[in-house]
């Protein structure tokens, strides 16, 4: 028989940047070494060791969702797995889905709902604005629905839907299980699952909790959950399957071969989380995060979202009519190794302040990037006034934050 030839390949060296590029864009966020420590340690998926692993894996998991369910799961995927596997869980065919729409990331919770043949109505939100309770709950009004769908942080155009707790409040009033997408935002802002009566709650490893893209985390409530097990008809996903994963995730017992690995990491990750605190973790991110937004606005840039409905996980920045947003983006990653996103169709650039992404010496560092690759590429602003601004701004009433743990 024969083989067709191996193909060329040059090393990966050749390939990645000398030095390191500073993540700063809306995810994946730079890792603590403990995480890619753990993310390089390979066990027997279904041993003794790794029991012990995931039990504490849900624990901390439960701290952080702030939840008492048992129902806590990881996925081997990115976020939009934990969306998709909570979205099939709870959307059977027939089921009547309202889905708020903010942007990008709440949109495809809709076509995932729409994909499992849920009867999807949209909700769908001006453009940079919170969605508004009594908006929803006149919605509600019209038809019953069986679901509520709703993002707590849009990644996509950076706007907090700042009234969950209320809107949460007001669907299950109405009967409804509600799904939340906390990609963006979970251990970055408050959101208690049990307290504010959410059913399904999705994050990706790769955000907030500062672990490597590809394992992510979902909790469902007793009553998702008691609505999971009554369902008789066979799911279109066998790895999706929240019934056939909760035999590996709390029944020590077979699913798929699971991403040992990334689980190792996730539980150093999440470990990290409980060693801050939540409550230390959430004001961390947002006196970097107002910091770093005071600083872009000194220096003449202004912001996408108004400030009751911004988002602090990730930054809008709007960017001049004359500039190409691409090319401020290539210019900080090349001249200056650091690296933040653009947008989907909007002329704007935004900045991750996740996890580690939230640290002194990266808001200087992003921000002296940010303004002088706009100056490079024709923006007239003063760099030197925003970068006081931070300064001040970090170090008002002794609100600095603390170090790496």
């Amino acid at each position: 028989m024969t083989y067709l030839p191996p193909p060329h390949i040059s090393p990966l060296e050749s390939i990645l940047p000398d030095e390191p590029l500073l993540m700063m864009g809306a995810g994946p966020v730079p890792i603590p070494h403990r995480v890619a420590y753990a993310n390089s340690i390979v066990i027997n998926h279904l041993g003794e060791t790794m029991s012990k692993v995931i039990e504490q894996v849900k624990n901390m998991g439960r701290y952080v969702f702030q939840t008492a369910s048992p129902h806590v799961l990881g996925v081997a995927g990115p976020g939009s797995a934990a969306m998709e596997m909570a979205i099939t869980n709870l959307v059977a065919p027939g089921t009547s889905v309202l889905s708020v729409t903010n942007g990008f990331f709440s949109q495809r919770m809709a076509e995932m709902a729409r994909r499992v043949g849920g009867s999807v109505d949209v909700l769908t939100v001006e453009d940079n604005v919170s969605a508004r309770p009594a908006l929803i709950e006149a919605r509600l009004r019209t038809r019953k629905y069986d679901v509520l769908t709703i993002v707590q942080g849009e990644t996509s155009n950076t706007v907090l839907n700042r009234d969950l707790q209320d809107i949460a409040r007001i669907a299950k009033a109405h009967g409804c299980l509600v799904i939340v997408d906390a990609v963006c935002t979970l251990s970055t802002m408050p959101l208690d699952m049990d307290h504010w009566q959410i059913d399904a709650v999705i994050t990706g490893g790769q955000k907030g909790l500062s672990s490597i893209p590809g394992v992510s985390l979902l909790a469902f409530s007793r009553s998702a959950w008691e609505s999971i097990e009554r369902r008789q008809d066979h799911l279109p996903h066998w790895c999706l399957d929240a019934k056939l994963a909760d035999k590996f995730w709390n029944q020590s017992s077979y699913h798929y071969t699971a991403p040992v690995s990334g689980i190792l990491a996730l539980h150093e990750a999440l470990r990290l989380v409980c060693e801050e605190t939540l409550s230390a973790r959430f004001r961390r991110h947002r006196v970097c995060s107002e910091a770093l937004q005071t600083g872009i606005e000194a220096m003449g840039l202004t912001l996408l979202v108004e400030a009751p409905s911004r988002l602090n996980s990730v930054v809008g920045i709007n960017v001049p009519a004359a500039v190409v947003a691409d090319r401020v983006r290539g210019h900080m990653s090349s001249t200056h190794k650091v690296e933040i996103s653009g947008s989907f169709g909007l002329n704007i650039l935004r900045i991750g302040q996740m996890g580690e992404q939230c640290r002194e010496h990266h808001l200087f560092r992003t921000l002296h990037a940010l303004g002088l690759s706009m100056e490079a590429n024709g923006a007239a602003l003063n760099v030197p006034a925003g970068m006081a601004a931070l300064e001040r701004r970090l170090s008002e009433r002794g609100d600095r934050p603390a170090g790496p743990v």
